[in-house]
């Protein structure tokens, strides 16, 4: 029986009310769920994400939101078979859905380790250095950024119904912004079945996440200032969203990845019988083919130089000649529907404009039989490359995408026309380029990236490893400019941040110190009565210094490091050569042995709770230390953050190293691990 769809509002799944429209099975045309928002109440689900969804996640720190986005990543992974049971009648094989279901799972994956790694154990990020902002250094600057107060309305295409949903949720939850999610309608049954293992698990906050299985009603009148709109479909869609009057009134931050027509380049340096043709082949009928062609980073457009072009068809119609469509629930391997069968319209609909400008070389549009399958009533269709008559005169080849299984090779004449070519498709999510030749991968790169939000160079060299032209990864970019929406998702933190407000606060250094948890120069640094390496990490307090007694540097310690070490370069041991460096006043001490003296100075030797030393950050020598100069430290508690382990912490301590002119020689950030009070 079709299942009714439902919708998760103010955390109680609700009936819809009314007349339902139905989903039909991509494969066989029947009923799998009906789907309504009829009875919603759109301004109620805004007003529970603001004041219920968004104080709950607020009062939690990143790695908190991180651990949860990690456990939930775990559960879904124990029970994603249900999944793939449903994504069945979407027209995806299982080896597509797992694109969409193990990718989506993956990138909360992602984020959880990001935030535990990238972000601090706060509630709001300290972005950048501090900005001296007087001479006398008592007024400073400093960037932050904190969670939104509004909601993240997340709208999604139909092509990954579990993958969509999480590669926005996760930023937004790590952010600290609640989510209300609206699934396109015709794969909407797996994102409901997604939604509701998330729901089931108990670890989201009240009113961290809602769901909207059908229309939005009247949700963007009851948007503000303080909310952000993620957009994924069409540029039509796209531009009725964006002209919505409350959008322009209240600057609603308007995240949008739409139609793409992305390219692939076959490099003029690359011949039938290098590797990168066959690497070049292969990615082109896989991006073809993989969920129909239904991606919105699938290759649309094949550009090859002139004189390759009747091989490289030849390469792909004998490639496609492999390919069999069929019932996707029963066979792995093959070439699953499109979504629906309106959508198989509009692909033909499409298909025909193209045709102005190019020739079909392989399948046919209005024809597809396999064994197993109900053409008539499943919405399969066949692969289709057409060829462009000619592609510098064209238009709708750089401008009209069917999103399926289709693309055009465009032949060129030289590589600044393929450049141009490329350039015609008005900005793209991603293009790819197969070259061996460093002067032809450097011209692309100029030349394009302006207009695409990810460049793929594939050679022999990476081709084992590469992920692949339609693979977006959770911390590199997924958007692009122009034609392509002009939006950005993933990319790392970049994503957390779309969803947090940056704010310069100017402050003395005391008081930005006591916000940001960072010590920073002009802060009080009391002189700690008992050495903060006796102190375990609970005890420490930020601003904690100790100052050292002082230690001569002689010759004789020089040339020992020297001998000692091997490093005997000559500003270390030749006194002319050090004096003709404009640099150096004549020899100097190296570098390392100023921090190894330096350790030897503020290290407590008795055993304690601090436990290790594991790294230094931003070092750099300030002045050179010559013989007879004498040397001592200041060290100070400038950071603390929790470690994954209960047992200790992360201190970063600032160390600056002093001459006997009270002139810095050397600063930098000392990082270790001290053990937490039992």
């Amino acid at each position: 029986m079709a299942k009714t769809l439902q919708s998760l509002a103010l955390d109680r799944w609700v009936e819809p009310a009314g007349s339902l429209a139905d989903i039909a099975s991509a494969v066989d045309g029947g009923i799998v769920a009906r789907v309504s928002s009829a009875g919603l109440d759109f301004a109620a689900m805004a007003r529970h994400a603001r004041e219920v969804g968004g104080p709950a996640l607020r009062k939690m720190s990143f790695h908190q939101r991180a651990d949860r986005l990690r456990a939930l990543a775990a559960y879904l992974g124990e029970r994603k078979e249900s999944l793939y049971h449903l994504a069945g009648d979407t027209g995806a094989n299982r080896r597509d859905n797992a694109i969409d279901i193990e990718g989506g799972i993956g990138t909360l994956s992602a984020y959880a380790s990001r935030g535990r790694r990238d972000l601090p154990d706060a509630k709001f990020v300290v972005e950048g250095d501090v900005e001296a902002l007087s001479k006398g250094g008592n007024f400073v600057g400093q960037h932050i950024l904190s969670p939104l107060h509004g909601v993240a309305v997340h709208i999604n295409a139909f092509n990954f119904p579990c993958w969509g949903l999480l590669e926005k949720f996760a930023p937004a939850f790590l952010a600290g912004v609640p989510v209300i999610a609206k699934p396109a309608t015709a794969t909407a049954y797996v994102t409901e079945a997604l939604v509701r293992l998330m729901h089931e698990s108990g670890m989201l906050p009240p009113g961290s996440l809602q769901l909207i299985c059908g229309a939005t009603g009247d949700l963007f009148d009851h948007l503000g200032g303080q909310d952000v709109i993620s957009f994924t479909g069409s540029i039509e869609t796209s531009e009725k969203l964006r002209a919505h009057p409350n959008i322009a009134k209240h600057s609603i931050r308007f995240v949008a990845e739409r139609d793409s027509l992305n390219a692939a380049i076959l490099g003029p340096d690359v011949t039938p019988e290098q590797p990168e043709f066959d690497l070049f082949v292969r990615e082109v009928i896989r991006e073809m083919t993989a969920k129909a062609g239904q991606k919105c980073t699938a290759i649309r457009r094949i550009l090859v130089p002139r004189a390759a072009e009747a091989a490289v068809i030849a390469a792909l119609k004998a490639a496609l000649a492999q390919i069999k469509p069929g019932d996707p629930r029963k066979d792995d391997k093959a070439m699953g529907p499109l979504v629906s069968r309106a959508q198989l319209n509009a692909v033909r609909a499409q298909i025909g404009k193209l045709q102005g400008e190019a020739g079909i070389v392989f399948g046919d549009p209005h024809h597809c039989v396999a064994d197993g399958i109900d053409a008539a009533e499943g919405a399969f269709i066949s692969p289709v490359l057409l060829r462009a008559t000619d592609p510098m005169m064209a238009r709708r080849i750089h401008d009209t995408e069917a999103f399926g299984p289709v693309a055009t090779v465009m032949a060129y004449d030289d590589l600044d026309q393929a450049i141009e070519l490329v350039r015609r498709g008005d900005g793209s999510l991603v293009a790819s380029l197969f070259t061996h030749d460093a002067a032809v991968a450097e011209a692309v790169i100029l030349g394009i990236a302006p207009y695409h939000g990810r460049i793929l160079i594939v050679d022999r060299d990476c081709a084992k490893e590469s992920t692949g032209h339609g693979s977006p990864l959770p911390n590199l970019v997924h958007g692009g400019p122009g034609r392509a929406g002009g939006g950005e998702e993933l990319g790392g933190l970049r994503a957390v941040f779309h969803y947090m407000q940056r704010t310069a606060v100017q402050a003395s250094p005391a008081r930005l110190s006591a916000l940001t948890g960072s010590w920073m120069k002009g802060a009080p640094a009391p002189i700690a009565d008992v050495h903060p390496f006796k102190r375990d990490y609970d005890h420490l307090e930020i601003g904690d210094t100790v100052e050292t007694a002082s230690r001569r540097v002689t010759l004789d310690d020089i040339e020992h490091f020297a001998e000692f070490t091997g490093d005997k370069f000559y500003a270390h041991m030749d006194e002319a050569a050090a004096k003709a460096n404009p640099f150096f006043p004549g020899r100097v001490a190296h570098g390392y042995l100023i921090l190894a003296f330096a350790a030897g100075l503020f290290v407590d030797p008795a055993p304690g709770p601090l436990l290790a030393n594991y790294g230094l950050d931003n070092l750099r020598f300030l002045k050179p230390v010559s013989p007879d100069d004498v040397i001592r430290v200041r060290l100070t508690v400038k950071q603390k953050s929790p470690a994954r382990r209960p047992e200790y912490g992360e201190v970063r301590w600032d160390v600056e190293v002093f001459n006997q002119n009270n002139e810095p020689v050397a600063r930098y950030d000392l990082l270790t691990m001290s053990a937490r009070a039992a």
